[in-house]
């Protein structure tokens, strides 16, 4: 059974307010929780990037619900050896309810500290190698490794959960698809992409758990729906790898200015029709996907966890 999640965007709040969303969401009865990692927002409009790692130690102490990674890079802003010792801390913090979702980056958060960006296949090698030394670290013992991208020498975590989180590989397309079938214990993709699913089957994915997400506007004006949808997050309509190579918010806002209301309004679930946002997570679930997150674009959030806890969550429970 698909299982339902909030989505917290740290491109678009500040730690107290996701803080306070991780609350409503499990008392809207949202069972997990998902949360980005961003050094940059998109765009300035959104106008946040909190710490991931200090997010995810905060959340463990205010709310019981499983957390997500959505997607962590750890291969060149963050060391693979350092993302490992975020991820198993999150872990024990967690009590074992934390799952590390990893993907190949975005020029956007990883070109901070002047390293080259390297094209997707390159991407794909290094992250393939950053998996397998975060998992050698979990055992919590003695790690060296002389690889074609990561050196670690004599590295040990000494604090490590009773069993290693689960690595969820993200992909968008066949290659990175078949790559998350390979070498992730799971896989994450945005859209409910059937021939995408299919690669990662077949890559060797055949029983591993499959996760999603979308991002809706809820409001009782459906129009200030798609305005503020439009306004914060055009960037989901940007076709291709713009998301992927583009390495500023002020890029982004230049892309940005050839999405249109009329393809957000087509694209993303706005205002309060109940069967709108049902059946945009409902095809989710139809696809075979076992955790559907959904995030809130905008500061309606009352009002969306209110609809979602009367009215969408039994619909797509029902």
């Amino acid at each position: 059974m698909t299982s339902f999640g909030y989505f917290l965007s740290c491109e678009e709040f500040t730690p107290d307010q996701l803080l306070r969303q991780a609350r409503l969401a499990a008392d809207a009865g949202f069972t997990r929780l998902a949360i980005s990692d961003h050094f940059h927002p998109w765009t300035n409009a959104q106008g946040s990037s909190p710490f991931v790692w200090s997010m995810i130690g905060a959340l463990s102490q205010t709310v019981e619900l499983p957390v997500t990674t959505l997607v962590t890079c750890p291969t060149v802003r963050m060391h693979p050896a350092v993302t490992a010792q975020a991820a198993a801390t999150s872990s024990v913090l967690l009590g074992g309810r934390f799952t590390l979702g990893v993907g190949t980056g975005e020029a956007l958060n990883e070109h901070v500290l002047g390293d080259r960006w390297p094209a997707f296949d390159e991407r794909a090698d290094m992250l393939e190698e950053a998996v397998e030394v975060m998992r050698e670290l979990f055992t919590g013992r003695d790690v060296s490794h002389r690889g074609r991208h990561y050196t670690v020498d004599n590295a040990r975590l000494y604090t490590v959960p009773e069993a290693p989180p689960a690595v969820m590989v993200s992909g968008f397309g066949p290659k990175a698809a078949a790559l998350a079938g390979r070498i992730g214990d799971g896989f994450v993709t945005m859209g409910p992409d059937e021939e995408a699913l299919a690669s990662f089957r077949e890559a060797g994915g055949a029983g591993k758990p499959v996760v999603g997400g979308l991002k809706v506007c809820w409001d009782q004006d459906r129009d200030v729906a798609v305005e503020t949808a439009h306004r914060m997050w055009p960037t989901e309509q940007l076709p291709g790898e713009l998301n992927q190579i583009l390495p500023t918010p002020a890029h982004f806002e230049q892309a940005s200015e050839l999405v249109t209301r009329e393809q957000v309004a087509d694209s993303v679930p706005c205002g309060p029709d109940v069967e709108e946002h049902v059946d945009a997570v409902r095809a989710y679930v139809k696809a075979g996907f076992d955790e559907v997150y959904v995030g809130q674009i905008g500061q309606g959030q009352e009002e969306f966890f209110t609809a979602y806890r009367e009215k969408v969550l039994p619909a797509l429970r029902g």
